[in-house]
C-alpha cells in the first residue's frame, strides 16, 4: 500500500516530533511516500535541496498524490499546501483520513470538518485525536481499509 502523508512545511513546523510518531506507525500498513515531511532539516522555508525548486517539488508531491492508496493529513498546523493537497486527492477520490488536534486551541476549517458529511466517512474521515491516542486510531482505520 502506498501512504501519502501531509504535514505542514511552510505553514509552520511546530508539529514535526507528532509528523514523525504518525509516519512511524503509518510505515508498518505500507509505504509512505512522503516520510520527508518528519525531517528536521526541513524548515519553514522549505526543501532547500530539490533541483527544480518548487516546480519540481509540486510535480513530484502530484506524482506521489496520484500512486498513492490513501492519504493521511495532519490537518492541526493550517498549511495551504496541505489543503491543496486534501483537495487534489478529493479530486482524484482517493481515501483521505485527516487528523485534528483539538487540544492545539485551534478550531478545524470547515472546508475540512464539513467535507466528511457531505462525502461521507468512506472515502473522507476526520478524526479528532489525543497524541496517545493515534496509533489506536490507526489501527482501526487501516483495518477497516483492509476489510474492504
Amino acid at each position: 500500500m502506498h501512504i501519502y502523508f501531509c504535514g505542514s512545511i511552510r505553514g509552520g513546523r511546530q508539529d514535526v516530533k507528532i509528523y514523525q510518531n504518525i509516519v512511524k506507525k503509518l510505515q508498518t500498513y505500507g509505504t509512505v511516500l512522503t516520510e520527508h515531511v518528519t525531517h528536521v532539516a526541513i524548515s519553514e522555508k522549505g526543501e532547500d535541496a530539490v533541483s527544480g525548486g518548487d516546480e519540481a517539488i509540486y510535480e513530484r508531491d502530484m506524482e506521489w498524490l496520484a500512486q498513492s492508496d490513501v492519504v493521511v493529513a495532519e490537518v492541526t498546523q493550517p498549511s495551504l499546501g496541505v489543503g491543496y493537497e486534501i483537495g487534489q486527492a478529493m479530486a482524484m477520490k482517493k481515501r483521505i483520513l485527516c487528523l485534528f488536534r483539538p487540544s492545539s486551541g485551534r478550531v478545524l476549517s470547515a472546508m475540512i470538518r464539513g467535507a466528511e458529511g457531505k462525502l461521507g466517512g468512506t472515502l473522507f474521515q476526520v478524526q479528532d485525536y489525543k497524541e496517545e491516542d493515534v496509533e489506536g486510531i490507526l489501527e482501526n482505520y487501516f483495518g477497516e481499509l483492509t476489510k474492504n
